[in-house]
Parts: structure tokens; sequence; C-alpha cells
């Protein structure tokens, strides 16, 4: 056998093998992220098992509006939302019934009612209760057989590891991976139920970083009220926020109204003007639902991303 013919076998099988390297490789990228084709794919791009150093991963989605993927020069704002496998895909929502949210938020856009804004959904994980539960709140609890109940029934709180991740890991992530606006003017956050008091939370805790949250159907009932208390001391700055509240009167739903009463007096308090930067909603007969949720997430939105003023 000739050394040639040697060398000739060795280069083809190292390219073979550099060609089987290439294919693992474009494989593995394509399982980590669903990417949209624009004009094709109108679902997120889901990125799974998102990694975090303070939580379990969990997956990520994230909605390039139609004006994002048209012009490669749009920026947007970044709005962060929880529960987020109930958001824009019925097939994996918790009651087959999802928020729809793109299709609100397409629709306002073509109206010019919001500013052009990403979606990012924050799956949640089995650890949903604590990491949606606003720890500093719950150190306010001095009841001994409340303090024993309440933690038998959410565990340790996570809430505080839950928004690291979130300021500290995902923002960083999408902010270098899309064309976003970073700042505080144009970061919110928003939820439902446990999502609406993780939301009020973030804005308190991050006020640098988030500048509105919305808080839909939140259930301030836990730790009897306790979150009322701490948002006495706790709001950000009325002159650089801006917070939306809403509750139906069905199902869970229908235990909220004196708490949202309690919670309007310590926003009022705070300096927030009622349709300015502050905005509490009621919708008889709406119940605590995903589906009631879709009904009325357009009201939010154009609330907490109206246009900036010029």
């Amino acid at each position: 056998m000739s050394p040639s013919f040697v060398s000739l076998c060795l280069r083809e099988r190292i390219s073979l093998l550099l060609l089987l390297l290439l294919c693992l490789f474009a494989a593995r990228a394509a399982a980590a992220t669903i990417t949209n084709t624009p004009g094709v794919n109108p679902m997120p791009d889901t990125y799974p098992a998102f990694t975090s150093r303070y939580v379990a991963a969990r997956n990520v989605s994230v909605y390039l509006p139609a004006c994002y993927r048209a012009n490669p020069t749009q920026r947007c704002a970044v709005l962060y939302m929880h529960d987020g496998q109930n958001l824009f895909d019925p097939a994996t929502s918790f009651i087959g019934v999802d928020w729809a949210v793109q299709t609100a938020l397409e629709q306002l856009l073509a109206a010019r009612r919001v500013r052009p804004t990403i979606i990012v959904g924050i799956w949640n994980t089995p650890q949903r209760l604590p990491e949606y539960l606003p720890a500093k709140p719950c150190a306010l609890i001095t009841n001994p057989a409340l303090r024993a109940e309440f933690a038998a029934k959410y565990g340790k709180p996570l809430s505080d590891e839950y928004l690291r991740f979130i300021v500290t890991e995902l923002k960083p992530f999408v902010d270098a991976h899309y064309r976003t606006l970073p700042d505080r003017a144009n970061t919110f956050i928003m939820g439902s139920s446990m999502g609406g008091l993780i939301s009020a939370y973030a804005l308190c805790e991050y006020p640098q970083v988030f500048g509105g949250a919305g808080c839909l159907s939140t259930h301030w009932p836990a730790g009897d009220g306790v979150m009322i208390e701490y948002l006495r001391g706790a709001l950000p700055a009325p002159a650089t926020h801006t917070i939306y509240f809403d509750h139906g009167t069905a199902t869970l739903d229908a235990t909220y109204a004196e708490f949202q009463r309690r919670v309007d007096e310590v926003v009022r308090a705070a300096g927030y003007a009622d349709g300015t930067n502050w905005l509490t909603r009621r919708f008889p007969g709406h119940e605590h639902s995903e589906r009631a949720w879709r009904q009325r997430v357009h009201i939010p939105l154009e609330f907490l991303l109206a246009p900036p003023v010029r």
C-alpha cells in the first residue's frame, strides 16, 4: 500500500469526522433554541431548561413582535411575564386556554396604542409557590400559629433567588441576544395570582430595573394580607414607576375586593395618581383563570406599554 493512498484515506476519515462533528454541533444548537422565522413562525423563541445559579432550570419563551422581525434596526421594550407556559400556546397552558398575549400585543401595536415590546415568558416549576412568595413580607408575620400554617402551605420563600435570576441572569441574556431598550423606563414585569404578588415585589425590590408592574388577580390573602403592610414602606417613586392591578368577582377572585381596597389606599398615600401612573380595575363575573386573563390582558398591556410621551 503506497504512502499516498494511506494519506488519502486518512484525509477522508478526518473530513468525515469533521462533518460528523459539525452535524452534531448543529443538532445541539437547534435543540437549544427554536427560532422565529420572520413572516413564517409567529411562535416565540424557546430556550429549554435555561440554567441559573440561583433557582432550578426552566424553559424561557421570547416573543418577538412583527415589527422587530420585519425591521433589523427596531429596538424594543421588554415585558417579563411569569407562568410562561400559559401565555402563548394552549397546548402547554394549565387549563388548555392560553393568554394569547402575543395576539393582544400585535393588535395594540397595529393600532399604535403600545410601544414595540418583546415579551419574555418565564415558565414556572414545581417550586412555583415558594418562588412567587415575597420573602421580606413573610418576615413580618409575628403570629406563631399563622407563621406555622404559612410555612406548611408555601414552604421557605425563594422569591429573592427567583428575582436574582431574572435581574442578573435572564435580563442580561435577553439584552445581549436581542435588540432591546434595557433601561428602567422600558423594562416591565407582569403576572397573575401569585404572579401578581411577585411582580409587585419585583417592582419594590428592583426599582432601578423595572419601570412598571402588572398584577392581575393578585393573591393578596397570602399571609393574611401581609404584603400590604410591606408595600407601605417599599413602593418606589411614583414619578418613575407605573402599577396596574385588577381582579374579578368569581371563584377565588371573589375574595380579593377588600384586600385590593386596602392596597389602593396604600398606593394612593404613596403619591400615585389613579389613571395616570396607577390603575385598578374590577371585572364583574371574571373568574380566577387563564380564560379570564386572556379576555382582559390588552388592558394592562396598553396601560403599562403606552408609547412614551415626547
